[in-house]
């Protein structure tokens, strides 16, 4: 009794997403407690992304529905921490004066000591650090999931990439040891954790700190030898970096999933020259095509940026043809929009919004009808789904359970009356959507993150064979 609740909101990207797990350890560690769902928390805590202009919207239209609440209740507090908070700083206040405290993404430890220097001085505290002084993931984390961790191998990014204000809110890249790496894992794997993704602006970098160019690999094979470590994911690499050894450790490393997220941005290289990608559109296929080789079952998706300053119609037409050719398993596309403070933003040839808009349609049309067919493709196959927490949540109306593949597509299935949360299970998929894969045949398999397996009773029964995996 007469403890502060808190509630956290997130906006972004994984990495922002993972700064939430911290702000809400952090918060734990200080004595709050999480709110219950619908009720009023006394602290409001907004984790932002500068990456896009409705960013900026998005904050604001919130902190405008929080006034309200402010005005009823005096004694709520609200923080804005994240990029967003990073680049504007004392703006944050002047444009919404009832905001306590605002933080940036390198100091996310402070929050407490704001919020209670706020009531002490009757005023709105503003601290953000230029640099990181503690590594994030030496603070507390609380997990959204019990079976699924983000593990940061680096914070910030050394690239230049012109519509791209990451970098200057971010910084430079400062890569973690990976003795330091492989212990957090260790322990997080000892506590239930079965699944890691392993998070940095640019993993395919990983070690240029410290003068090793294969050190994200060799990273990834020590993955495999961490016993009841079943799945590992990691985000995002750069073309520019992404080399061969990391493909065959991909490949050869048996609890590497296979799945890659390979950000395009555009299929010209004009374009890309503009963006300053340092990568063409040959070496973008040549690493598709060599992952393919390697890990024929590998899903691969991506970022896409249409719109961007000086793009012409053909410059489109070459990113309608790589989507094409690749084939992606999905795409997040973006509207190119931007950001005060890019070399991009001051750019003379600037794309009209509408025509922005036509292309982001064509563009969507054309990766929503391949992704359906891709989905389609994988109706038959046996698959190993993770029921993970918040994905695990039974549909009332059909009684099916959610969960990842191995690929990362996301399945609905039938479940066996004892599968839970955290329990991988092998399931053939009888039928696809545009954005998820469905299966509505009995379980064929179930192990615990105990390692046990399970058979299901309805499997046996109607004959059907029992798939064991080879792990």
């Amino acid at each position: 009794m007469g403890l502060k609740t808190y509630q956290v909101t997130t906006y972004g990207c994984q990495m922002n997403a993972h700064d939430s797990e911290r702000i809400a350890g952090t918060l734990e560690a200080a004595g709050y407690i999480p709110a219950n769902s619908g009720d009023e928390p006394d602290l409001v805590v907004i984790n932002t992304c500068a990456v896009r202009e409705n960013a900026d919207l998005r904050l604001y239209g919130k902190l405008g529905q929080l006034r309200s609440d402010k005005k009823r209740n005096p004694n709520m507090q609200i923080a804005v921490g994240g990029c967003l908070a990073q680049k504007d700083r004392n703006q944050i206040i002047t444009k919404a004066p009832w905001v306590d405290a605002v933080f940036g993404t390198h100091n996310l430890n402070v929050l407490p000591t704001l919020l209670e220097r706020a009531v002490a001085l009757e005023e709105a505290q503003v601290e953000i650090v230029e640099a990181l002084e503690v590594f994030p993931s030496d603070l507390p984390s609380k997990r959204e999931s019990q079976h699924s961790a983000w593990v940061s191998i680096s914070v910030g990014c050394n690239n230049t990439c012109t519509f791209c204000i990451v970098p200057s809110l971010r910084g430079k890249e400062k890569d973690r040891r990976p003795g330091d790496i492989l212990q957090e894992i260790s322990a997080l794997v000892t506590s239930g954790v079965i699944e890691i993704t392993l998070l940095g602006q640019n993993v395919n970098s990983y070690g240029a700190e410290f003068g090793d160019r294969f050190a994200f690999s060799k990273l990834l094979r020590a993955c495999g030898e961490i016993a009841g470590l079943e799945r590992v994911r990691f985000t995002s690499p750069h073309p520019k970096d992404f080399t061969d050894d990391v493909i065959e450790a991909m490949a050869e490393t048996h609890n590497v999933m296979p799945q890659l997220h390979m950000p395009l941005q555009s299929g010209s290289d004009d374009v890309l020259r503009l963006m300053r990608r340092s990568y063409r559109r040959d070496k973008y296929l040549g690493i598709i095509e060599r992952v393919r080789s390697a890990m024929p079952e590998a899903a691969i998706t991506t970022d896409i940026i249409v719109g961007f300053p000086g793009e012409t119609e053909e410059d489109f037409e070459q990113t309608l043809d790589l989507v094409s050719r690749v084939r992606f398993a999905n795409a997040f596309t973006f509207i190119y929009s931007k950001r005060p403070g890019t070399p991009a933003a001051d750019m003379t040839n600037q794309i009209d919004e509408e025509i922005k808009q036509q292309r982001y349609e064509e563009l969507a049309k054309l990766v929503n009808q391949i992704v359906w067919q891709e989905n389609l493709a994988q109706v038959g196959k046996v698959v190993e789904v993770l029921v993970a927490t918040g994905e695990g949540k039974k549909d009332l109306e059909t009684g099916r359970l959610s969960g990842r593949a191995r690929d990362n597509r996301l399945v609905h299935f039938q479940p066996h009356p004892n599968t839970n949360p955290g329990d991988l299970v092998d399931v053939e998929i009888t039928g696809a959507a545009p954005f998820h894969l469905i299966s509505d045949r009995p379980i064929l398999r179930t192990r615990t993150t105990s390692g046990s397996i399970q058979k299901s009773r309805n499997a046996v029964n109607l004959g059907m064979p029992i798939h064991l995996s080879s792990k």
